[in-house]
């Protein structure tokens, strides 16, 4: 005779133990994603705070090697 309750418990925690698996792999790849995000967000703002200080820079000013101004534009301080 088949013993048809192992085989379904054995069944049951074989699912039970794919199941949690899964859970952690989609878990671990939800917080990748979000460090990258926050990185991308970060490099993003970055780059509009240095944008935005070229801009204001009095034309002939911006110095590229130090990649600022020789000078604070008018009404502005560094």
């Amino acid at each position: 005779m088949i013993p048809w309750p192992k085989i379904l418990g054995g069944v049951l925690l074989l699912a039970a133990i794919t199941w949690t698996v899964l859970e952690i792999r989609e878990d671990g790849a939800r917080s990748v994603t979000n460090a990258f995000e926050r990185q991308n967000n970060a490099a993003a703002h970055s780059a509009g705070d240095a944008r935005s200080d070229y801009d204001t820079c009095p034309v002939g000013l911006w110095d590229f090697s130090a990649g600022k101004c020789r000078r604070p534009a008018a009404g502005r301080r560094h």
